[in-house]
């Protein structure tokens, strides 16, 4: 299909299993054949990072604890565009090597250059701010 899509996540507290869901949703239009892409921007940049488990990474303390990291892989490896911002990052003391494999670190304003390229390309742009 020609029509992209965009869906920008930003999230409080805790509110990952809405974008748990978001992702989910996105991996449906990407399926689907839209050109899809997710950016996550302040708290919501913690969903990106491959640095979750316990007791040690990777482990995870409760079933369901890696839902959102092995849909990112699925949704990159499915040729999905994941991007993070960088400054929402370090306002919560992540790094870039932090990241999952394949999650791209953009500056902030990126997001605002992201909405107006997608728009102009006539994308369905959903936003989850919670």
């Amino acid at each position: 299909m020609t029509v992209p899509s965009l869906r920008p996540i930003r999230r409080n507290g805790c509110a990952s299993e809405v974008s748990f869901v978001a992702v989910l949703q996105a991996t449906r239009a990407l399926r689907r054949g839209f050109e899809t892409a997710i950016y996550f921007y302040g708290p919501g940049s913690l969903n990106c990072l491959a640095t979750r488990g316990f007791p040690t990474v990777g482990n995870s303390a409760f079933p369901g604890e890696h839902n959102i990291n092995n849909q990112l892989k699925t949704f990159i490896a499915e040729g999905g565009k994941v991007y993070c911002c960088r400054f929402g990052l370090s306002l919560h003391g992540a790094r870039e090597e932090d990241l999952i494999e394949g999650v791209i670190p953009t500056h902030p304003l990126d997001v605002q250059d992201a909405l107006i390229h997608y728009a102009r390309k006539g994308a369905v742009i959903n936003s989850y701010q919670l």
